[in-house]
């Protein structure tokens, strides 16, 4: 399942939180995790994680670790000919 996570940074970001960051993408990875982009943005988030996860647990589990550095807002990302289906 494509999830989109709309991240933004509780503390100004230190080379700690990216080398803890590091270490949490590899242990995502064990639990089936596949993270296709991270972006760094401007505006009102400062950062987008686009990932693909077995589940919802496991999707709600990746925001609950990282919620002391980071406040996040995940959604289900449905791919838009999968989303026309259901409109015909």
């Amino acid at each position: 399942m494509k999830y989109i996570c709309l991240m933004k940074f509780r503390k100004k970001p230190t080379r700690e939180m990216i080398s803890q960051n590091l270490e949490w993408i590899e242990k995502d990875k064990k639990m089936g995790v596949k993270i296709d982009a991270i972006y760094w943005t401007l505006g009102r988030y400062d950062a987008v994680v686009i990932f693909d996860a077995p589940d919802e647990k496991t999707a709600m589990r990746m925001g609950l670790e990282r919620a002391e550095n980071l406040s996040a807002e995940t959604m289900v990302a449905i791919p838009a000919e999968e989303a026309r289906r259901l409109v015909e």
